[in-house]
């Protein structure tokens, strides 16, 4: 039985092939086209990101139960705890050092600083305490949903599709991730290209989404703390 054949299935995999890079382009561009971006602005962006991502995980999860796909296919199980742990510490040490190192970069040489990528930063990204609290909710979020929907579901779905070629569902499921992050920019999909590469990799070793959920929240919850920082001290150094 192959997965895609699911009408119910099919027709996820349109709404987020479409749909989702479609409206994502669209947001943002209405948000880049504002003067500034206030508090209130980022706090509704932050809550409709949460109820919007909670809801379509939700309704992913109620398909896939109903069509009698267990828990563990889509990765939510630890079948091997020892190298689940040792994955996890690693996976997130690389990505946070990944992280630190490029935003330092970036403080540092603001003249290699190009795209919207950090003029989207310096909009959305949290300003204040009460902003980083709510961006923390936020992130746990985008963590567990995104990777379940496309490390655990989709990645799933295209191994599936394939007969059960691995090397097919990492591709597909990385594929759709990048093509989600269009409002990014070139530079941003290949960027979200390579992390779903990496993510999905580590989800098909470990057959789980638990390095793959903690590796991505390092990665938002870092760049939502520190670029603010990096890029007013870039903005400075570019005056200076």
């Amino acid at each position: 039985m192959y997965w895609p054949t699911h009408w119910d299935f099919a027709l996820i995999f349109i709404f987020f092939a479409t749909a989702i890079p479609l409206l994502g382009q669209r947001r943002i561009r209405r948000l880049l086209k504002q003067s500034a971006t206030t508090k209130a602005v980022r706090l509704r962006l932050y809550s409709t990101t949460i109820v919007f991502q909670w809801l379509a995980t939700t309704l992913i999860y109620w398909r896939v139960r109903a069509r009698g796909i267990s828990a563990a296919q889509v990765g939510i199980s630890i079948p091997n705890a020892v190298l689940v742990a040792a994955v996890s510490v690693a996976l997130c040490i690389l990505i946070f050092a990944n992280q630190y190192f490029s935003l330092h970069r970036m403080s540092q040489h603001p003249e290699e600083v190009r795209g919207s990528i950090p003029e989207l930063a310096s909009r959305i990204f949290p300003q204040d305490s009460s902003e980083r609290l709510v961006f923390v909710f936020v992130v746990v979020t985008v963590a567990i949903c995104e990777e379940f929907i496309y490390r655990g579901f989709m990645q799933q779905v295209f191994q599936d599709w394939s007969g059960g070629s691995i090397l097919a569902g990492i591709l597909g499921s990385s594929l759709m991730f990048a093509v989600a992050h269009l409002y990014q920019g070139r530079r941003g999909i290949l960027a979200t290209l390579v992390a779903g590469l990496l993510f999905s990799s580590v989800r098909a070793w470990t057959g789980t989404l638990v390095p793959a959920i903690l590796g991505h929240f390092v990665a938002d919850i870092t760049a939502g703390f520190m670029a603010p920082s990096a890029l007013k001290t870039s903005a400075n150094t570019q005056q200076t």
